[in-house]
């Protein structure tokens, strides 16, 4: 029984925690409707920053915590809220998800390149003052913990319910405009709940360093603890958050204490967050269909199969004479460019034309790889075999999340990609801890495609065939039926079309598309293990798709090879690594509101080039030539600035018939 105890007040202690960031999560959500992927990531910086103000600078600990918790903290909320997520709630999911993800990446890089990675201690507050209750000792700091959240839960509901300032938070998020009409600010309130949501995230930041150490990557995805502890309280009850996070901390702590340390339950351990987030995910009650107007979004319009396989064409020349001029390491990082393309290749059928958000498309492609190492068949057949069985992975997951949609459906995804993570892929059955599996370069009709050359140019003309796939499949009847649900999921409802299957097929698909991808990889790679597809990859794969373009299959392909080159550049200069962190994650920021991305901006620079370089007298000889051909039907004549095709896609709007050709 004593042990018992110790390891209650143990979970106590990180449950209150857990329950202040999650706090944090639940205002910002229930004021203005964006769910803050990097609220933890906000918390490890402010440690940081704690930490420099205590240690490095030498202030009293009691005036850096008023530093950062009374002037930092809010400081930087009310600048995020005016200059990055307002508005963002009113938007589509993938929207918001996409420049939280950046901000998250952003604020890892800023961390790591302002304070370069060193060890350093954050002590407990009163390190040397406790208290022994039975067999238990009790520190100052748990205690503190425990009363901070305590307060947290009363002072925020009491703001919430009982004084005008909380109820026009919750006003600002059902109707602006009526807040407005009574004399209330909306993007004062706003600013005022992210101000206090990032000091929140501060405070548990501050509490947890002494336990899990000033460690970029391990305060920032501590929030995922948090979001299991928020989606219980449905992103608006306290009361049930604050529940949440005690009960989560107390079944850690449990489970670290009674659990055995080797065989299967071992590997539960590490991933009770993510399976109390997913069940919780999945059992929450069905989500109403939106009502709204059909409204389509600007995308890239479908090329013509001629454009298509003449584009498709040209990449594979360009790639056949680049592969044989580089040296052997560029033809493998050229292969591990194609990998990542097809796998954002995926996500433009799932996100792009489906309008679903995934954070475990690189999981996927470790099942595939997984499968392509465990079947042993280096040919055609282990191939499709591995596409299959990951594809059979993406329809088990969609069934649970069937009645899901939005930022449910994404975050469920996220937990499973963490349980495959640490479950799985870790396991002995699979890669192993730290373990590798050897595999073979495939084979096409007995014919083993040896070289390093011949096989990543096989690699690109898969992903060549891939992508003239979604292309037909974008200008089919299915494609449109895509483009309907993911501008009006109400319209397709009152039409009569099944969703939620129509979703398991789609994500199905998906998952082996990401399948292929990462069975191509094991065969380019010669081995593959665990470390190859964390579920952080699915984070920056997310995010670099929607920067380069999540609607075009050229966004694709220039989010794939940026993605390689991000280590190639960190590599050749580590002093700058975290800058191009910070670079890539608030330029994801600045460029996550637009689906079409830099291939957009791309298109119509290509279109204006075409414009300026045709010169007048040959567009005058070419209307005469038409006319001398056709003298029945003379063409009309055109301006020299009437807009030329120049690229494989031009981003125009999504014609607004689409979903009525449904019927």
């Amino acid at each position: 029984m004593g042990s018992l105890f110790a390891f209650t007040l143990l979970g106590l202690f990180t449950g209150a925690a857990y329950a202040i960031m999650a706090s944090g999560l639940v205002l910002t959500y229930t004021t203005t409707r964006v769910f803050n992927i990097a609220h933890g990531a906000f918390g490890m910086v402010l440690a940081f920053t704690f930490w420099d103000f205590s240690q490095r600078q030498g202030l009293a600990p009691l005036l850096s915590l008023f530093l950062v918790l009374g002037v930092v903290a809010p400081a930087i909320g009310w600048f995020i809220q005016r200059f990055v997520t307002r508005g963002l709630g009113e938007g589509p999911v993938s929207v918001a998800l996409v420049v939280t993800v950046g901000l998250l990446v952003g604020l890892i890089g800023l961390a790591q390149q302002i304070w370069p990675p060193e060890p350093r201690v954050l002590l407990p507050f009163y390190a040397e003052t406790g208290w022994q209750v039975g067999d238990t000792y009790i520190t100052a700091h748990q205690l503190i913990t425990i009363i901070c959240s305590i307060a947290v839960a009363i002072g925020l509901y009491l703001l919430l319910n009982r004084t005008r300032i909380g109820t026009a938070m919750r006003a600002s998020v059902d109707n602006p405009e009526l807040l407005k009409f009574f004399g209330g600010k909306p993007d004062t309130v706003a600013a005022l709940a992210w101000a206090i949501g990032m000091s929140l995230a501060a405070l548990a930041g501050i509490l947890l360093t002494p336990v899990v150490g000033l460690d970029y990557y391990a305060l920032t995805l501590l929030v995922i603890n948090a979001y299991a502890a928020a989606m219980l309280g449905r992103l608006k009850s306290l009361p049930l958050t604050f529940a949440g996070a005690m009960g989560l901390g107390i079944l850690e702590s449990w489970a670290v204490a009674y659990l055995p340390t080797d065989g299967f339950w071992s590997t539960i351990r590490p991933v009770i967050p993510a399976i109390f987030l997913f069940v919780v995910v999945v059992a929450m009650p069905q989500t109403q269909l939106r009502i709204g107007q059909v409204k389509g979004l600007v995308a890239a319009p479908v090329p013509t199969l001629r454009k298509s396989l003449g584009a498709g064409g040209v990449l594979l020349a360009v790639a056949f004479v680049l592969i044989g001029i580089v040296s052997r390491s560029d033809v493998l990082l050229i292969g591990v460019a194609a990998t990542y393309a097809m796998v954002m290749l995926s996500l433009v059928l799932l996100t792009g034309y489906g309008g679903h958000v995934s954070l475990a498309q690189f999981t996927f492609a470790g099942v595939g790889a997984l499968a392509y190492a465990k079947l042993d068949q280096p040919n055609l057949l282990g191939l499709v075999l591995a596409a299959a069985i990951a594809a059979g992975v993406g329809a088990l997951v969609a069934l649970p999340v069937l009645r899901l949609t939005g930022l449910y459906l994404a975050l469920s995804t996220m937990a499973f990609a963490v349980l495959m993570d640490k479950m799985i892929f870790q396991a002995e059955y699979a890669f192993k801890f730290n373990g590798t599996l050897a595999t073979e370069r495939l084979s096409v009709f007995g014919v083993k495609i040896a070289s390093d050359t011949a096989y990543v140019w096989f690699m690109v003309l898969a992903f060549v065939v891939m992508g003239l796939f979604l292309l037909w499949l974008r200008r089919g009847a299915m494609g449109r039926i895509l483009i309907a649900t993911r501008d009006s999921p109400s319209g397709c409802g009152t039409l009569g079309l099944d969703l939620r299957w129509f979703r398991v097929g789609l994500f199905s698909l998906s998952a082996g598309i990401a399948g292929v991808a990462g069975a191509l990889f094991a065969g380019l790679r010669g081995t593959v293990g665990a470390a190859d597809f964390l579920y952080f990859q699915s984070l920056l794969v997310l995010l670099l798709a929607v920067v380069f373009g999540v609607t075009s299959v050229t966004g694709a392909l220039l989010g794939g090879t940026a993605l390689m080159l991000l280590p190639v550049w960190q590599s050749s200069a580590p002093e700058l690594a975290g800058l191009l962190f910070a670079i890539l994650g608030f330029g994801a920021v600045l460029l996550g509101r637009d689906p079409n991305g830099i291939a957009n901006h791309l298109f119509r620079l290509g279109r204006l080039g075409s414009n300026k370089l045709l010169p007048r007298w040959e567009e005058q000889l070419r209307q005469r030539l038409d006319g001398l051909l056709k003298p029945g039907r003379p063409e009309p004549a055109r301006s020299v600035d009437a807009p030329f095709d120049a690229g494989i896609e031009e981003p125009i709007e999504e014609p607004i018939e689409e979903p009525q050709g449904v019927a």
